[in-house]
């Protein structure tokens, strides 16, 4: 593609609101999906919504279902791409949080059909971008894809899963602020394209959800709506960027470091906001205010809060710049010596 050609794809609705599992065939015919259908979800899930989705469709469609076991890998992702071929799917319905979205987009994309995200968690901004974090290779590495075509996101739905999540989604939004800057870095220090639009988009999303802390922490659906709306145009950013620029930067590699690290890591985004109180600090941001807003709504903002081990911390931030060497961040190419890393880690509180 000429240089000069940017491609921005977009999920062409949105639906937020109560009571939607109804309206899955609705959003379906006006997207223009026809033929059989794949619904994907998790063991949970389908109880929560997944099973339910699937009755809703069935009304008009002809539709298959697959349960998803084993989180993102490409052995579910094979497995779903299978079943797609095998029954000769031409759309697919992911219900679940980020590990089941991020399988049905990966088979989606690489089978040529759309899908639908249908989230049950708001704990990071997978539900509407075109990016897909599968875990394999020793890392949980973010594969392009493409976005949904559509998003339904049911507030009372995603408010029976625990709390946590949706604090986690706030760590996945507020790292935007340092995602950014590392993009400005990488423009600035190595030329690389950057884009305005995107930027803003991004930070007024991170910005939306400290000015909110106080609504966030009480749980209920206004709070759901709040980070969803956050995660979403995050999403966005990304494919109007065409990367995952607007919304990844050296928080994120600080939390695929530990997840390289650890046989159970905690969420992504609790990760993810822990880093970014730390690349906030290297930036010279106001890193305080990251910390008091995840403190607001109950996200972990140290080790202890992680249960993981300090040692391990300084660890992850130390091996976090050769993850993805050609992204450019904060931590430059050499990365963080033993001594910085423990240093920023102790200042900020982490450790």
């Amino acid at each position: 593609m000429d240089g000069k050609v940017h491609l921005m794809q977009l999920p062409r609705e949105v639906l937020l609101g109560e009571n939607l599992t109804g309206e899955v065939v609705n959003v379906a015919r006006r997207v223009g999906l026809k033929g059989r259908a794949l619904v994907l979800y998790g063991p949970r899930t389908g109880k929560i919504a997944g099973k339910d989705v699937e009755k809703a469709l069935k009304s008009v469609y002809d539709v298959s279902s697959l349960t998803v076991r084993k989180g993102a890998t490409m052995e579910e992702v094979e497995r779903a791409i299978s079943a797609i071929r095998d029954e000769s799917i031409s759309w697919v319905m992911a219900v679940g949080g980020g590990s089941i979205i991020d399988v049905a987009k990966l088979a989606s994309f690489k089978t040529g059909i759309p899908f639908i995200s249908f989230p049950t968690t708001a704990s990071n901004d997978g539900i509407a971008s075109a990016n897909a974090s599968i875990r394999d290779l020793g890392s949980k590495t973010s594969v392009k894809a493409v976005p949904p075509v559509a998003v339904i996101a049911d507030v009372k739905i995603i408010k029976t899963a625990p709390y946590r999540y949706l604090a986690a989604g706030v760590g996945d939004t507020i790292s935007n602020l340092t995602a950014v800057k590392d993009w400005q870095l990488a423009h600035r220090i190595k030329g690389e394209y950057y884009s305005e639009y995107a930027s803003s988009l991004s930070l007024m999303s991170a910005k939306m959800v400290m000015r909110n802390a106080d609504i966030i922490r009480l749980g209920n659906e206004e709070s759901v709506r709040k980070v969803i709306k956050a995660l979403i145009s995050t999403g966005v950013a990304m494919s109007i960027a065409g990367s995952s620029r607007p919304a990844s930067g050296a928080e994120h590699l600080f939390s695929h470091a530990l997840d390289m690290l650890l046989q159970k890591p905690a969420l992504h985004g609790e990760q993810v906001g822990v880093g970014t109180i730390i690349m906030a600090y290297l930036h010279g941001l106001r890193w305080e205010r990251v910390r008091e807003t995840l403190k607001r709504v109950g996200a972990p903002t140290n080790a202890y809060d992680l249960g993981i081990d300090p040692d391990v911390i300084i660890e992850a931030l130390t091996i976090a710049h050769t993850i993805r060497p050609e992204r450019y961040t904060i931590l430059g190419k050499d990365g963080l010596t033993r001594e910085a890393a423990e240093k920023a880690a102790k200042i900020t509180g982490v450790i």
